[in-house]
């Protein structure tokens, strides 16, 4: 029998929390680091994933997430950096959100995010700037047919900053696709939520092994300070 080189799937027991503190405090994690120019992409920040008083589908993970996000976008303004703000919400019949809206048809479900409602309005705690970038999407990533890619490009942006939620949904979707267009991508561990503790950190800890820098919010503030 040859020997084997390659990794059989661990089974240790350790909680998803437990293996991204590992991973965060390996000294020898390489990084991909800060370019030249950054942009903060603030994903779905929206009354419906936010509003814990007001709607089932929200949560929070961190309560000073919205606080974090409207620090280091101000910054990032004060600095000469652009600013985006993404949201979901579909038609009336929520046919344009595809086979993603096909497998339940409540309330709450996706696709009945309409246009103006409240599930659709960002969060009132958001400090959007009139110069920032604010759009609506339909699918996970901030980047799949919008027009995020070209408005980067324009601004000759090199590192993206995600935020928002949630971490296993639109953030990582939107994080990964960032690497893809060939952005040096950073997720700030605070400005980030989502509904369970083992999805979030699994999916930071994934972000942080192949395609992002997991970073504490207070990295992203210092690089701006000292810009």
């Amino acid at each position: 029998m040859s020997e084997i080189v390659g990794t059989k799937m661990v089974e240790d027991g350790k909680t998803a929390r437990q293996i991204f503190e590992e991973v965060m405090a390996n000294p020898s994690r390489k990084k991909f680091g800060f370019g030249e120019k950054l942009a903060i992409v603030n994903v779905d920040p929206q009354q419906a994933y936010t509003r814990l008083d007001m709607f089932k589908t929200s949560y929070e993970t961190d309560p000073r997430q919205i606080e974090y996000i409207n620090t280091i976008s101000r910054l990032a303004r004060e600095k000469g950096m652009p600013v985006i703000w993404s949201r979901v919400a579909y038609m009336e019949d929520g046919s344009d959100c595809g086979v993603w809206g096909t497998r339940t048809d409540t309330e709450d479900s996706l696709q009945n995010i309409k246009y103006g409602s409240p599930r659709h309005e960002f969060d009132p705690r958001c400090e959007i700037d009139p110069g920032d970038l604010t759009y609506t999407k339909r699918m996970p990533s901030a980047f799949f047919e919008t027009q995020l890619a070209s408005y980067l490009t324009f601004h000759k942006v090199d590192t993206v900053v995600v935020t928002g939620g949630s971490t296993s949904g639109c953030v990582r979707a939107t994080a990964v696709d960032a690497l893809s267009h060939g952005y040096r991508t950073i997720v700030p561990i605070e400005t980030c939520a989502d509904k369970h503790e083992s999805f979030h950190f699994a999916n930071l800890t994934d972000l942080l092994i192949k395609y992002a820098d997991v970073e504490p919010v207070q990295t992203v503030i210092d690089w701006l300070e000292a810009r």
